[in-house]
């Protein structure tokens, strides 16, 4: 049977994972390793769509660091990055996988918790969520549109 290619005028997703361990430092490499791979995809360093893609990964890496860093558990990273070569831009997804299924976001945004890197992560992305994976993981997802002038999505590269 044929499988159905992406939709005419849309280039197929390009994926980044990268497992880090539960500490601050893993949550700056985390940020740091998102904007250097969206630079080599086409999304320069300064622009406001790395930015914003920055403090979203930031936000939710110290979400999965704070409830898992006590446990000695890592979390995973995973980017996922679609676009149209016609109008309709593209879509980054920054998805955050951590062991602790066992403690899912409240209903609604958690405005009594401490810090508010979830209403950061609800202002600045067009969609977010989170989804339980089994047992043990869930992941901390959120998707940022990017916008369709001076970013070029680079999927084939060659050295």
């Amino acid at each position: 049977m044929r499988q159905a290619g992406p939709p005419r005028g849309a280039t197929a997703p390009t994926t980044f994972t990268v497992q880090l361990s539960s500490t601050r430092r893993g949550a700056r490499l985390a940020r740091l390793l998102a904007t250097q791979w969206l630079d080599e995809h086409g999304v320069p360093y300064r622009c406001t769509a790395s930015q914003t893609a920055a403090l979203i990964v930031a936000e939710l890496a110290a979400n999965a660091v704070r409830h898992c860093g006590t446990i000695g558990r890592d979390f995973r990273l995973r980017l996922v990055l679609t676009g149209r070569t016609s109008a309709a831009g593209g879509v980054l997804r920054v998805e955050v996988t951590d062991a602790r299924a066992d403690k899912p976001l409240p209903p609604g945004l958690p405005r009594s918790s401490p810090g508010c890197g979830l209403l950061l992560v609800d202002a600045l992305a067009s969609r977010w969520g989170e989804r339980i994976n089994d047992p043990i993981t869930k992941t901390v997802w959120a998707e940022l549109k990017l916008p369709t002038d001076r970013i070029v999505l680079r999927t084939d590269r060659r050295r």
